[in-house]
């Protein structure tokens, strides 16, 4: 079953007299539970395209369908609550809330929704990021690996049904990298979580199952690695 629809998406900018194509008629879909790499050259419009799957952004043309709902025909207030409970977004630099501590960065999503925090979840998933022992620090008091980590734990405390990274592992060492990506692998296996993950490094997007391939705001190349 497909969890994520794009149809004939297309994002324009105006630069002067000049009209640019961010996005020119992209369309395809992902199935649920899969593991999909959007690669393409800097200014290529990967990133454009995962802002607006993630809702943030907004398309000048064409739909966006997650879990069956079109995004773009949800006013801002309806938009938001969809995203929070129903998408979640891994950036490069984390955007953790600095005076909020562990614990909180991550279930900031439940909190905002009013919803209670299961306890025995949350503890889960602490381990499971190794972030037991930091559970009371501040994203100050982390390293950019463990940051990174705080950032999937708030992405994924809602089980969303579509994860969306951008360039997840972009600032930090390889060391880091490995194991952050081992990670996104371990929470999309063991629930099934859709994954989409916009990258330059080659070595991760081969371990995806699926590899989408962007130039110009088009798709120039979408191929099966592994079933």
């Amino acid at each position: 079953m497909a969890i994520l629809t794009i149809e004939n998406l297309c994002k324009t900018y105006q630069s002067g007299d000049n009209i640019v194509k961010a996005l020119d008629n992209v369309s395809f879909s992902v199935e649920q539970g899969e593991f999909v790499a959007i690669v393409g050259p800097s200014g290529s419009g990967k990133s454009t395209l995962l802002h607006i799957l993630g809702g943030v952004d907004y398309p000048t043309s064409g739909n966006v369908l997650v879990d069956g709902v079109a995004l773009y025909t949800l006013n801002e207030s309806q938009l938001a609550i969809f995203r929070r409970r129903h998408i979640g977004l891994i950036y490069q630099f984390y955007n953790l809330i600095p005076v909020l501590d562990v614990v909180e960065n991550i279930t900031l999503p439940l909190l905002l929704d009013q919803q209670t925090v299961d306890q025995e979840q949350l503890e889960t998933m602490l381990r499971q990021l190794d972030l037991q022992e930091r559970r009371h620090h501040l994203p100050n008091q982390l390293s950019g690996g463990q940051q990174q980590r705080v950032s999937i734990g708030r992405a994924l405390i809602n089980h969303p049904a579509l994860v969306l990274a951008d360039e997840p592992t972009g600032n930090l060492d390889s060391k880091n990298s490995s194991e952050i990506v081992e990670l996104l692998k371990l929470f999309n296996k063991m629930y099934q979580q859709t994954l989409i993950i916009i990258t330059h490094d080659e070595r991760i997007a081969l371990q995806a199952d699926r590899i989408i391939a962007i130039e110009d705001g088009k798709i120039v190349r979408d191929k099966v690695v592994r079933s």
